[in-house]
């Protein structure tokens, strides 16, 4: 059974798995696919047209849990089990796989991939054109940068490889690999 909260706006247009939950004031537009058993907490909006985009659909998928006043993008995919903090934004072409956790204030500008079982803590960014491996992790207010001459149209995003953990408050620059299984720690 699909429950939408009286006070949210659901797109007719908009493609609904059993079970789904949306609550309170949320926005869910057109270009959007839930998975089965999503919840979707009060003050969300999902699915953000934008000319950025590749005009795919923002796909979320089975089990999902997105709190309140989170944003996502069209234009991007998250495997099953995606779990957010609150005020998450989520930018277009961003494609993860399953278990994706991010924390409450999290920030990922787009262009990005990320793989299984990552694991982001409160307030972490992450610049456009980053690629995050499998079963990574990002602590607190972690910065990951993409452009080496700010201001500047060049942007080189991060390279994070699998099993790597990223401690607290650690800035990385652009362009930078993390190699598997290494840990990064702010002094």
């Amino acid at each position: 059974m699909i429950s939408i909260h009286p006070s949210s706006y659901v797109s007719r247009e908009a493609k609904l798995g059993d079970d789904v939950e949306v609550g309170p004031f949320s926005v869910v537009h057109a270009n959007v696919i839930l998975g089965n058993r999503v919840k979707v907490g009060a003050y969300c909006e999902l699915g953000i047209p934008t000319p950025l985009g590749d005009g795919g659909p923002l796909i979320i998928g089975d089990d999902s849990l997105i709190r309140s006043h989170s944003v996502f993008y069209e234009s991007s995919s998250f495997g099953a089990g995606l779990v957010t903090g609150h005020r998450v934004t989520v930018r277009e072409k961003t494609i993860a796989g399953v278990g994706f956790q991010i924390g409450t204030l999290g920030e990922i500008q787009g262009d990005c991939s990320v793989g299984d079982y990552v694991r982001f803590q409160s307030n972490v960014f992450v610049g456009k054109k980053t690629t995050i491996g499998n079963f990574v992790w990002i602590l607190p207010y972690v910065v990951l940068t993409n452009d080496p001459t700010p201001p500047s149209n060049v942007l080189l995003g991060c390279t994070i490889e699998d099993y790597a953990s990223i401690a607290a408050a650690s800035v990385v620059l652009p362009g930078v690999t993390i190699g598997h299984h290494s840990l990064v720690a702010a002094q």
